[in-house]
């Protein structure tokens, strides 16, 4: 079986979250699990130079856009048994940036979808399967259908779209989407792309596509609501035969306490007690924090958005640093109210509050290691990673029951012993703050239970392994 995974963004050539994360992992599963999986991603200017030194020119061609033809070129690398196809025009994906404002995306990914389809013929590999991803690949279903439906080679080609958050949806100007994917008005009705007299990538891939994943199993079923599902509710209800929630995985090499080069000390689930402290005081020590290997640090690696409850966590940040014995750490940019909110407290409790406004994956790690809880209470959360990360490495979470971050931590039940981690259900930041004091009181007042969490937390097996068997036999279903 072959499958071409379409995607905007691939760890380690260029990421700019969870995406990134899936599609540099998934098709190296499918590919180690007996699938002829190949990835097709832009040739961005920002992808570091040591892998466009490892890229092979294959040969281009030209790509009609509008009343334009645009040169559209392709590169080839392959590494970890993966090939991978690179989208060249530097036109469109020269500037210093993998996402701009959606005037210029729309026609930057509507090129990048033409030309997924255009390249297989240059490359010769007919895929059984296409697996697109998220909004910026949301036509590759639709000029399948409307520009190759009478080709033998295509038309046996079958399509998958996975919804990474569906609030993202590539919405714009249907006149200029027309003109840019070489659409008929035919295309632009209600039960098509048309999105509120405007068009949408997103809208194409749902009633295109022969089938829909998204990243969880509950973030399937939210999206069918009028809450969740971003005015597509009805859409999604209707293919409600044709969707599957798949929780998406971690690479268990690049999270793996044992054999991690980014943190202080290494360990495993046999000697995690005392080799958490080393890493707690080491990150105390770095980031002028109070040195105490007792304080109970609550971390979060976070995108500084309502979405990611940051409007819970300013509401009860006064109550949380009212404890002395409680540490924080915020790792992140984003909203500017949520940035000087985060350095005003900062300054407030120096010592006990840290925030570090910026990305930085080496102390991303860091926080994984030597952080007690993380903490995630988020309005919608697709699937998200960090709960299985921190998991990963003894640290317990403490998120909002919703989409991936229900399907996948498992509140603390004390009575019977289980769970490996803490939840609250309602959006609600003293509901919140009540989890956050529980978990507290645990870590306490009742080491032995805190322990057994978080030997069961490390003990979860969040690897690519089962999810890309999920996705074989949806593969394989379509085939």
């Amino acid at each position: 079986m072959n499958v071409l995974f379409v995607t905007s963004e691939c760890a380690p050539f260029v990421k700019t979250g969870g995406l990134g994360d899936v599609a540099g992992s998934l098709p190296q599963e499918l590919v180690a699990q007996g699938v002829e999986t190949r990835v097709i991603l832009p040739k961005y200017a920002v992808i570091p130079q040591q892998y466009k030194d490892q890229m092979q020119y294959i040969d281009h061609i030209y790509i009609k856009m509008g009343w334009r033809s645009q040169y559209c070129g392709v590169f080839e690398l392959k590494m970890n048994n993966v090939t991978y196809y690179f989208v060249d025009n530097e036109f469109y994906f020269g500037a210093n940036y993998v996402y701009g404002d959606i005037a210029t995306d729309i026609e930057r990914f509507a090129f990048f979808d033409k030309a997924v389809l255009a390249l297989l013929q240059v490359v010769d590999f007919w895929p059984d399967i296409i697996h697109a991803n998220d909004w910026q690949s949301g036509m590759v279903s639709v000029l399948l259908r409307a520009h190759y439906a009478y080709d033998g080679r295509y038309n046996r080609i079958k399509t998958l779209f996975t919804i990474h958050n569906l609030k993202f949806q590539g919405i714009y100007d249907k006149a200029v989407i027309a003109d840019v994917c070489e659409l008929e008005k035919s295309y632009f009705t209600p039960d098509k792309l048309e999105f509120y007299k405007d068009a949408s990538f997103m809208k194409g891939a749902l009633t295109y596509s022969d089938y829909i994943t998204t990243v969880s199993p509950t973030y399937a079923e939210e999206i069918k609501t009028e809450f969740y599902g971003e005015k597509l509710d009805g859409l999604l209800r209707a293919r409600a035969g044709s969707l599957k929630g798949i929780v998406n995985g971690i690479d268990y090499n690049t999270y793996n306490p044992r054999t991690d080069e980014m943190i202080y000390e290494t360990y495993n689930s046999r000697d995690f007690i005392s080799k958490k402290k080393l890493n707690k005081t080491a990150l105390q020590r770095e980031l002028g924090l109070v040195e105490d290997d007792e304080k109970f640090i609550i971390s979060m690696i976070v995108r500084l958005t309502s979405q990611k409850g940051m409007d819970l966590v300013n509401c009860v940040l006064e109550d949380i640093c009212f404890d002395q014995n409680i540490q924080i750490v915020v790792l992140g940019t984003g909203e500017k109210k949520y940035e000087d909110s985060l350095r005003y407290f900062d300054w407030k409790y120096h010592g006990r509050v840290s925030a570090q406004i910026r990305f930085d994956n080496t102390l991303a790690h860091k926080l994984y290691a030597a952080s007690d809880v993380t903490l995630m209470p988020s309005l919608f959360e697709p699937c998200g990673l960090n709960q299985l990360i921190a998991m990963r490495y003894g640290t317990l979470p403490i998120v909002r029951e919703t989409g991936g971050l229900k399907d996948t931590v498992e509140p603390y039940n004390e009575f019977e012993s289980t769970g490996t981690g803490f939840s609250f259900k309602n959006y609600n930041a003293h509901e919140m703050l009540g989890v956050i004091r529980y978990a507290h009181d645990i870590y306490y007042n009742r080491r032995k239970d805190w322990n057994g969490i978080c030997r069961r937390a490390m003990a979860k097996d969040y690897s690519w392994q089962q999810s890309a068997r999920e996705y074989i036999e949806l593969y394989q279903s379509l085939a």
